[in-house]
């Protein structure tokens, strides 16, 4: 299994995971011509996606779903809160699943869970292959034990570091913005993703990467920093999923 980001934050969101001929996309934050020019970038095309998976409906998460998966045909996983809200909902191919039951794409297990999140049905994944654990958690406002009993002993996690409470204090967002964001219904900080890392069984650890990080509140060198002190490693060894550059292909063996 693999994983890879198309880039990751405010501006939009999408990742792959691959698992030997399956391979689905979370998220579709881009605009159709964007996404398929940073599927390219990483060696891949929108043809080759076995299915979209939502994992809610803010604008930087689902922005591309509609018209990418009426392009190509592609079914769409999604929780029924958030099908209701979204927008433009004529998908082709709906499957509907359930933020506490786990469902197969093809040989890849997908495990939802629910989060804390300013949206209707929020959920992120833990993905199993050949008894390999990838998780994903951006979008939280705070940590949960339900998310630390999800996220406990993989093997890669994508972890969400959206913003430096001190940055975010201090920053340009309006009051009311900063609340939000730096609410329980928000995002995590760094300190919160360091936390909630502090509280997992990480001992087999292939991969952290940072994700989602405000580019006004917060900088990958303080993210990498909070996260490497817990695993008592190099800064350098914690990956971030940026907003541009996404992230490049990463294989848990």
């Amino acid at each position: 299994m693999r994983f890879a980001s198309l880039g990751s934050g405010s501006r939009g969101n999408a990742t792959l995971v691959e698992a030997g001929s399956t391979l689905v996309m979370i998220d579709c934050g881009f605009s159709c011509r964007e996404t398929e020019r940073r599927l390219n970038r990483l060696g891949r095309t929108a043809a080759d996606l076995s299915a979209l998976l939502v994992t809610h409906e803010h604008g930087d998460h689902v922005r591309g779903v509609p018209l990418l998966a009426r392009k190509y045909d592609l079914p769409v996983w999604i929780t029924r809160g958030t099908q209701r809200i979204l927008r433009d909902s004529e998908l082709p191919r709906l499957q509907y699943f359930d933020g506490h039951a786990e469902f197969s794409i093809d040989a890849l297990r997908v495990r939802p869970f629910t989060v804390p999140h300013d949206a209707q049905e929020p959920c992120q994944f833990v993905f199993e292959y050949q008894a390999r654990r990838l998780g994903v958690l951006t979008d939280a406002g705070r940590v949960t034990p339900h998310i630390i009993e999800c996220l406990d002993a993989c093997d890669a996690l994508l972890l969400e570091c959206n913003h430096d409470a001190d940055m975010l204090a201090t920053g340009p967002y309006s009051a009311s913005l900063k609340q939000r964001v730096g609410g329980p219904w928000g995002h995590l900080s760094n300190a919160q993703a360091g936390s909630l890392l502090s509280q997992l069984d990480y001992s087999r650890l292939q991969h952290l990467v940072a994700a989602h990080l405000s580019d006004k509140n917060n900088r990958a060198e303080l993210a990498q920093a909070v996260l490497a002190r817990v695993l008592d490693c190099e800064t350098s060894w914690i990956g971030v999923a940026g907003q541009e550059a996404g992230l490049d292909w990463r294989s848990i063996v």
